[in-house]
């Protein structure tokens, strides 16, 4: 079933239609008979063979490459190395010149000086080894005594401990049947402070449901009375005139049914007729389930008797399901999203919330169409004001908008309110609305919404239907408080009958303690040795805690000593390090000078070794960039010639294909007529429900092949070919290779 989505509103309906487009194309097709097999076969052979030859000089260029980078490797190393024994040579020169006789003596003797230092230092980290074994010994003391003196404190604690829990235990016993019976005072005492509440609570209950009961009756003689006098009856030509225009909208209609209906002023005449109840004047809450049961009744039993004037047999429903529904959807699109459909002026309001209307549609799956009138608010200096929720209020509210929409809904709106009151199976001419059911809700801003429904099996909402009977909705009303007054009633006896209970507790509670308060004196006994035993063990507990910490704080001073004196048997071992690598340098200086002849003769052998591996490198260098330029010579002449095979294969293959034809297809339609293939659209058409399109294929092939001629035309067409090839032998002479490059 297609879901419709109605509003109060004019729709325009566009319509779009596409033409489809037509296209030819003519093909041609030639013929010929003479073949090239065996020169394609030769040149294709060329053209391998050469390739070949290609990939061999590509393959002898990359080896000669790699040998040049080798053979660069090894000269920049070479040189890297004369570089160094350069270096050295220049320093064994300096340390020849350096090498005089008092240099030599001088050097010695700073040795001589250094021994002594290092051996002073030496002896210094001896006696400071010792230092740091004395205080080691010391702290290895502290540390015994310090843990003698914890396990004596741990001691201590257990005796406090043990000497607790004899004082608890003892405690305890002497009063526990006290407590035990001060507790079950407290408790039977609590317990009728309960019971107490309790009865309060439920005589509570039974006046509000005596209350409820009174209210109920109060409600349902108000609305049985109003159902039964607030009527709003039709005129016969007003009923005429209506059905002209429902049959032909025209203007002319349009303004005979204004006629009759008077307007404004008949509105107000028909608002003046709402019977006012006193007993109606109850503060109220518009979704309470029985005030919307009231309301829907209502509601659709003013919509019926006007459908019966009309001529309909078929009447509205109303059930606790529709009216759930239209407060869920009058919560979720108009108080959440903050959506006035009217406004604070009448000028300002947003309409109808069609998208609200459109999701909450498919969301129940069937067709919802929404009317909605001012409700509870009034307008005062031309701005609206809500009205107190009472009973009177929201009944009239419902009475003020129906008759609104019957006689004063012209001008923009079209009468569609009235259209969606008298149309039978369709709602301004939609259909699926053969089952209508109307929900009632009121919004944050005090308008009213009446929400209409076509209920089916799936979406339920005809489920929990009223009954359209006042009398008999009104007597289910008061039977349902009247059985809550009776239950709070019951309810209020059990509770009386639980505080006489509670406060029999209390009186044995009582006497119970009274009974226990001179069996004590035992225990007291007890307890007065608990404490004493406390007491002692505690004083030893202080003097134990007393000792431990003096023999911490040792154990702490002996630490920091031996840390200190750690830190100074480091600090001379640093210090002799230093001398002894002083002393080191000083006696490699010495050798230096000796030695200067032996390290002179080693250096410039060095350096000479350096220069002729230099040499060496140099000239393989120069071999193999030789024999990269010869490899390249002979890649680039392999390319040349490999080039031009494929130019004289691609040439033969252009001959072959003039001469035979393209494919096959071409000689099977040679001669044939030309064809031409038409495509013709699809129209498209858009409509208010749904809009579909069907996508349009465009196209006609084209081709065009040579045309089969006389000899002449063949003559040409051979003519054509030399050409081309005497054009692809001058492209060849004119061709260079591009050098290769690393």
């Amino acid at each position: 079933m297609n879901k419709k989505k109605m509003i109060r509103l004019t729709a325009l309906v566009g319509v779009a239609t596409a033409t489809g487009v037509v296209a030819e194309a003519n093909q041609a097709h030639a013929a010929t008979t003479t073949t090239t097999e065996t020169t394609n076969q030769t040149t294709n052979a060329s053209v391998e063979s050469t390739q070949a030859a290609v990939d061999a000089a590509q393959s002898a260029f990359d080896t000669a490459q790699t040998s040049v980078d080798s053979a660069q490797a090894n000269v920049t190393s070479a040189s890297n190395n004369v570089t160094s024994a350069s270096a050295t040579l220049s320093s064994a020169i300096a340390n020849k010149k350096a090498a005089t006789s008092e240099n030599i003596a001088s050097a010695t003797s700073a040795v001589s000086s250094q021994a002594v230092v290092v051996a002073s230092a030496s002896q210094a980290v001896s006696e400071q080894a010792g230092v740091v074994s004395a205080a080691a010994s010391v702290q290895a003391s502290a540390q015994a005594e310090a843990t003698s003196a914890s396990a004596s404190l741990s001691s201590s604690s257990a005796n406090v401990a043990s000497a607790t829990s004899a004082l608890s235990a003892a405690e305890a016993a002497l009063t526990s049947d006290q407590s035990t019976a001060a507790n079950n005072l407290s408790a039977a005492e609590s317990a009728a402070s309960s019971a107490s509440a309790a009865v309060s609570s439920g005589q509570v209950a039974v006046d509000n449901a005596q209350a409820a009961v009174a209210s109920a009756q109060a409600i349902v003689d108000a609305v049985a009375e109003v159902q039964s006098s607030d009527v709003i009856n039709m005129s016969v030509a007003y009923i005429t005139a209506l059905k002209n225009y429902l049959a032909n909208p025209s203007s002319a209609n349009a303004a005979a049914l204004q006629e009759v209906a008077k307007g404004a002023d008949y509105v107000k005449e028909l608002q003046q007729k709402f019977k006012s109840d006193a007993s109606l004047d109850v503060v109220v809450g518009p979704s309470d389930p029985t005030v919307q049961e009231a309301l829907s009744v209502y509601a659709v039993n003013l919509i019926n008797h006007l459908r019966n004037q009309y001529g309909l047999t078929t009447a509205f429903g109303a059930s606790a399901n529709a009216n759930v529904a239209a407060i869920d959807f009058v919560k979720k699109y108009y108080d959440d999203e903050d959506w006035n459909i009217f406004g604070t002026t009448g000028s300002d309001g947003k309409g109808h919330n069609k998208n609200g209307l459109d999701a909450y549609a498919d969301q129940l799956n069937t067709s919802i169409a929404e009317d909605a009138g001012s409700g509870l608010t009034t307008w005062v200096n031309g701005k609206a004001t809500m009205a107190t929720t009472t009973l009177h209020n929201l009944l009239y509210a419902v009475y003020s908008d129906i008759a609104t929409m019957l006689f004063d809904d012209g001008g923009t709106n079209n009468w569609s309110h009235a259209q969606s009151i008298f149309e039978d199976g369709t709602i301004l001419g939609t259909d699926g609305f053969n089952n209508v059911y109307l929900g009632v809700a009121f919004d944050k801003y005090g308008y009213a919404h009446y929400e209409l429904y076509n209920a089916t099996e799936g979406n339920h909402l005809g489920n929990n239907a009223y009954s359209l009977d006042v009398q008999t909705a009104a007597q289910a009303l008061l039977i349902n408080a009247q059985a809550s007054l009776a239950s709070a009633k019951a309810s209020l006896q059990r509770m009386t009958t639980n505080l006489m209970v509670a406060k029999a507790a209390v009186v044995a509670a009582q006497n119970q303690l009274a009974a226990l308060e001179n069996s004590s004196a035992n225990d007291l006994v007890a307890v007065t040795k608990a404490r004493t035993q406390l007491a002692s063990a505690e004083t030893s507990y202080q003097t134990a805690l007393a000792t431990y910490k003096q023999k911490e704080e040792a154990l702490k001073k002996a630490g920091d000593n031996l840390a200190a004196t750690q830190a100074s048997l480091e600090a001379a071992q640093a210090t002799l390090a230093t001398a002894k690598a002083k002393l080191a340098e000083l006696e490699e200086t010495v050798a230096n000078l000796t030695n200067a002849d032996q390290l002179l003769a080693a250096a410039q052998a060095a350096y000479e070794q350096a220069v002729a591996n230099l040499t060496t490198a140099t000239g393989n260098l120069g071999a193999a960039q030789v024999d990269l330029a010869k490899a390249e010579s002979q890649l680039a002449l392999a390319e040349d010639t490999a080039e031009q095979a494929k130019v004289r294969a691609a040439i033969a293959a252009q001959v072959d294909q003039q001469l035979n034809g393209s494919t096959a297809n071409d000689r099977q339609s040679a001669g044939q007529d030309a064809t031409s293939l038409k495509t013709n659209g699809r129209a498209l058409t858009a409509t208010v429900a749904t809009a579909s399109a069907a996508k349009q294929k465009q196209g006609a092939d084209q081709g065009r092949l040579p045309q089969t001629g006389n000899d002449d035309q063949e003559a040409s067409t051979m003519a054509l070919v030399g050409l081309g090839m005497l054009g692809m032998a001058t492209g060849l002479y004119g061709y260079k290779k591009k050098k290769l490059t690393k």
